[in-house]
């Protein structure tokens, strides 16, 4: 049977959660980009060290939206508040449904008057997209989809150049003094020639750019900021190493977009096409709830709590009014016990029962939409959402969301690691045996220097 829509699949299945725990996608993919430059643990030590250089061309969708509602269009779908947003600002946009469950959230680009450019992980921009073609809106979209899905040609190519050593790069790459751009502001600078807009941006905590630009540049302008870095050791960083940044900068990159459920979302889950991301992800971990609800999560259950502002109405706003007065949960950094993570590997090498599901390293993921249980006292008090070692850190961590009253660095949980029943239909998943991980509850983001130096606003 040919399904054409997220609401037919949904009817056709058993349960949301059947139907993503059984998906056959695995993690979420970052195309093109080589595996490893050198070798993860120094692509990791080299945005800690001195200069690491990102290329971010490929993973993301970009969604443009302009014309004279557009600013109208964010300002109805976002916790964010626009009054004082301004042509070469961007911030971090997130978007609510009617009960205030994030959806997504990606960067937005305020480009020219009129004229955005939203770029992240698909649900936001879907989200946004169809807003815009059903709201009646005087605005228009153009999609710049990922390189998976257009032959790996984009409208722009995006690079992030960041570490103790970014500011001695740039200042050699554009051969002069680096412009003083306020965080998250942007100019637009000569690189090799070309204009490329520079965002002042701080991924994992430590000084740095954002840099795009049209996709026939791109090559001339990597070239020149790896030229200009050599002696200030800056190192290429790999689709492998890439997705740990987030780990010591504490930002939860896949929260369960909350559009499943309630029939005011229904014409959205018709909109969505049976091949979007909301129908194709897969959901995976220890903890299994057979409401999809319950792996909805709050702006302040993922830190967004500064970003929401009562300023204006946005879609989920009376339910986050009610949500802001007593918040249940908090975004944690759980750093696992390093004996149980070695027995956990060991049982590839010892006794003829089920080992322990795989840890991978660095990158610890083996679905898209990752849900492991936080216990303590043997009473589960929250979800671990994101794993990963840091050799920075010589730790493997996790990003949480815990109740509050177990929130205080230092707590100890524990940790449920594998899938029940020896795992699920997923190919990512081989046949395993649960097993339990102490952790410490740290905070997020866990990475000293981006606690001090990172500005969220």
């Amino acid at each position: 049977m040919s399904f054409q829509s997220l609401e037919d699949v949904l009817q056709a299945s058993a349960s949301p959660v059947e139907l993503l725990r059984n998906s056959q996608i695995g993690p979420y993919a970052f195309p093109v980009v080589r595996h490893e430059f050198t070798n993860w643990r120094d692509e990791q030590r080299s945005w800690r060290e001195t200069c690491a250089l990102f290329d971010q061309s490929h993973h993301m969708t970009d969604l443009y939206v302009e014309g004279p509602d557009a600013l109208q269009v964010f300002s109805n779908l976002g916790v964010n508040s626009f009054k004082n947003f301004k042509v070469n600002q961007a911030k971090q946009f997130v978007a609510c449904n009617h009960d205030g469950y994030v959806i997504g959230d990606a960067i937005l680009f305020y480009l020219d008057e009129n004229r955005f450019n939203l770029v992240g992980r698909p649900p936001a921009e879907n989200w946004v997209q169809y807003n815009v073609e059903a709201g009646g809106y005087n605005a228009w979209v153009e999609r710049d989809e990922r390189s998976a899905a257009n032959q790996g040609r984009r409208k722009t190519f995006r690079y992030q150049v960041q570490g103790p050593n970014a500011l001695r790069v740039m200042e050699k790459t554009i051969g002069k003094a680096a412009p003083d751009i306020r965080f998250f502001n942007m100019e637009t600078i000569s690189i090799a020639g070309h204009p490329v807009h520079a965002l002042r941006h701080g991924m994992v905590g430590q000084p740095g750019w954002e840099l795009f630009g049209l996709w026939e540049h791109g090559e001339a302008v990597r070239n020149a900021i790896l030229d200009a870095g050599q002696e200030f050791g800056i190192k290429q960083v790999g689709a492998r190493t890439y997705p740990t940044t987030c780990l010591e900068s504490g930002w939860i990159p896949s929260p369960m977009p909350a559009i499943y459920t309630g029939d005011e979302l229904k014409p959205y889950r018709i909109w969505l096409k049976a091949s979007s991301y909301e129908a194709m992800a897969s959901l995976g971990g220890s903890f299994h709830s057979s409401n999809i609800a319950d792996y909805y999560l709050t702006p302040y259950e993922l830190g967004y709590g500064p970003f929401v502002k009562f300023d204006h109405d946005f879609v989920g706003r009376a339910a986050l009014e009610k949500m802001a007065a007593n918040p249940k949960r908090k975004k944690v950094t759980l750093v696992w016990n390093g004996d149980d993570v070695e027995h956990a590997l060991g049982s590839l090498f010892h006794g003829h029962e089920d080992p322990a599901k795989f840890i991978d390293l660095p990158l610890a993921n083996y679905a898209t939409l990752p849900y492991d249980k936080v216990l303590r006292h043997g009473k589960m008090i929250g979800l671990s959402t994101y794993s990963g070692y840091t050799y920075n850190e010589r730790a493997m961590i996790s990003l949480a969301v815990v109740d509050i009253e177990h929130s205080e660095p230092g707590a100890q949980v524990t940790l449920v690691w594998g899938e029940e029943g020896r795992g699920s239909s997923k190919p990512t998943v081989e046949r395993h045996a649960q097993r339990e991980v102490r952790a410490t509850v740290a905070a997020a983001p866990y990475a000293e220097v981006a606690r001090v130096a990172y500005r969220p606003h």
